[in-house]
């Protein structure tokens, strides 16, 4: 049974939306991009709480009526009312259940596309190796969602891997679905280069930064800022070897590097890396911010934090091993050719429980 003040939400969320199927019909805001942009996106996150919401209702009437007729005279329409009775309580059970996660907070940050970073950790050119699949795996998970993606800049290894590589990742929706991917991925293989056959343990670091919108800037002063123009080097085409297009950005207050060597144009990089300086500044922001709390939150639960090792990529063994959620899969090459969903699926519902858990407390 939905609380009190659920139920309420529900129904200003469904006075809210026929306002905004009003507002969005005015030809005075359709003339206002800005505007109009703006309540579109209100009406896109509330329109599927709000038929949910109908959907709702219309089982919770079938139900009482099925009840209505529990008195009546005849055996037969009894039975039938207790047939309807039964599935309507599992129909209203499961839209419950439906509600309460569309009415989780959202995080604003999950429409936007991503800044990818992978980078080789301990293991040497093994590492470096790891690091381009797992660049190829989320380039491949990307594709297979309908996303674009582009490589901003990338610092590859003797044998063919990366040192350190940026994409972009540009679809709805890409950020909800990879930002659980940030921390050190391990991996734990024979290397090519290995004559002995013995399993070798190598780590990569992920991170994933939302691209922020324009509404949503980070204040950077120009004057903090140092930006040195280079040529490319390294895939690209040849062009990259003609004209110094690259850019490399850094924010002296804070010691942030940043680069982008994807364009012919000077211009477009520059932009590129200033919106990627942005994500990091918030990022660290973030981070700045939420560090009291979770050494409070250590000092209290103990640390428990396995942000140092999220996962477990095992050859020999073709299995996948997510730590945090204590989930084991034996479909390495599964994941590593972009069938991600088998992971994330599994730790979107875990962040939802938690948060339901949280929401109930």
């Amino acid at each position: 049974m939905l609380i009190e003040s659920l139920v309420r939400k529900l129904h200003a969320l469904t006075e809210r939306k026929a306002e905004l199927d009003g507002l969005l019909a005015d030809p005075a805001i359709i003339h206002n991009q800005d505007q109009y942009r703006r309540l579109s996106r209100e009406h896109a996150e509330i329109d599927p709480i709000v038929r949910c919401f109908d959907r709702y209702q219309a089982v919770r009437r079938s139900l009482e009526n099925a009840r209505g007729m529990l008195d009546d005279p005849e055996p037969d329409v009894r039975r039938l009312a207790n047939e309807e009775m039964t599935g309507a309580e599992q129909r209203v059970s499961a839209l419950e259940l439906d509600l309460q996660l569309l009415l989780l907070p959202r995080d604003p940050a999950d429409d936007s596309n991503i800044f990818l970073e992978v980078r080789a950790g301990t293991g040497g050119d093994e590492a470096a190796l790891f690091a381009a699949d797992l660049l190829r795996m989320y380039l491949r998970y990307a594709e297979a969602r309908g996303w674009k993606t582009e490589i901003m800049s990338a610092s590859e290894s003797e044998l063919g891997g990366y040192k350190e590589v940026i994409a972009r990742i540009i679809g709805q929706g890409a950020y909800s679905r990879l930002k659980f991917e940030s921390g050190a991925h391990r991996v734990q293989r024979v290397p090519a280069t290995e004559a002995q056959g013995r399993i070798h343990t190598s780590a990569c670091t992920v991170a994933v930064l939302p691209e922020l919108d324009d509404v949503e800037d980070v204040p950077i002063n120009p004057a903090e800022l140092r930006i040195d123009t280079y040529r490319a080097s390294g895939a690209g085409g040849q062009h990259v070897n003609k004209t110094d297009s690259a850019i490399r950005i850094t924010h002296l207050p804070s010691g942030l590097v940043v680069e982008c060597q994807d364009e012919r144009s000077q211009h477009k990089n520059r932009a590129r890396a200033m919106s990627l300086l942005r994500a990091r500044l918030l990022a660290a922001e973030r981070e700045r911010r939420e560090a009291a709390t979770a050494a409070q939150r250590r000092m209290l639960v103990g640390s428990g934090d396995r942000s140092e090792r999220i996962r477990t990529y095992n050859f020999p063994q073709g299995r996948v091993t997510d730590h945090r959620i204590n989930l084991t899969i034996y479909k390495l090459d599964e994941v590593l050719n972009g069938h991600l969903d088998l992971l994330v699926d599994a730790l979107v519902q875990e962040d939802q429980a938690d948060r339901m858990a949280a929401l109930a407390g």
